[in-house]
C-alpha cells in the first residue's frame, strides 16, 4: 500500500498496490503492521456501509465530538464519490481547511480521516456505496455536523443536475470560524 499525505496533517489517501494476472488482481487494503508503522489507527470498533441510490446524493459534513471522536477509513466499493475532509481541530494551523479526493470502485483508494475532522461526500454515480471502518462506536449525543455549503468552509462540490440532501444535513448551523 502507498500512504499518500494530503495538505491536512494526518489525513492520507491510501492506494493499494494490486498484483494483476490473467485472472484479475489481488491487493491488500489494510495491514495492521503497515498502519502502525505510519502511526495510524489499527483498532476498528465497527464497520458501516452507506448506499446511495442516486448520483447527486450528498452526505455530510459529519463528526463526533470528544471524547467520542472517530477515526475513519473510507473506501468506495461501488460507483464513485467526491469525498471531502475538513479540519475542525481547535488550534490547528489548518483549522477550517479541507481536501477532496475522488474515490471509486475502480481506483480502490481509501481515505484515512483522524478524529477531529468532519467528513462528507457526494455520490458521482447511481448505486454508489461507501464502506467505513470506524475506531469508535456511534454515540448519538456526540454526533455533530456542518452544513455542506457552510460559507466558513467554502467547500467546492461537483455540479450536478439534482442534489439529494437529508433535512438533518440541511439544518446544521454555520461554523464559528
Amino acid at each position: 500500500m502507498q500512504f499518500l499525505p494530503t495538505e491536512l496533517p494526518g489525513v492520507f489517501v491510501i492506494e493499494p498496490e494490486p498484483k494483476a494476472d490473467d485472472r484479475g488482481l489481488f491487493a491488500r487494503t489494510y495491514c495492521r503492521d503497515e498502519f502502525a508503522a505510519h502511526g495510524l489507527c489499527t483498532d476498528w470498533a465497527q464497520c458501516n456501509v452507506s448506499f446511495n441510490a442516486k448520483a447527486g446524493t450528498l452526505r455530510g459534513m459529519h463528526w463526533q465530538a470528544a471524547p467520542h471522536e472517530e477515526v475513519k477509513l473510507v473506501r468506495c466499493t461501488s460507483g464513485a464519490a467526491h469525498d471531502v475532509v475538513a479540519d475542525l481541530r481547535p488550534g490547528s494551523p489548518t483549522y477550517g481547511k479541507w481536501v477532496a479526493v475522488e474515490i471509486t470502485a475502480e481506483n480502490r483508494r481509501a481515505v484515512y480521516i483522524p478524529g477531529g475532522f468532519a467528513h462528507g461526500f457526494q455520490a458521482l454515480a447511481d448505486g454508489t456505496e461507501l464502506f467505513y471502518q470506524m475506531s469508535a462506536f456511534y454515540v448519538p449525543d456526540a454526533a455533530r455536523g456542518a452544513r455542506w455549503d457552510d460559507p466558513a468552509l467554502g467547500i467546492t462540490w461537483p455540479a450536478c443536475a439534482k442534489r439529494i440532501i437529508a433535512p438533518r444535513d440541511l439544518s446544521f448551523p454555520d461554523l464559528p470560524i
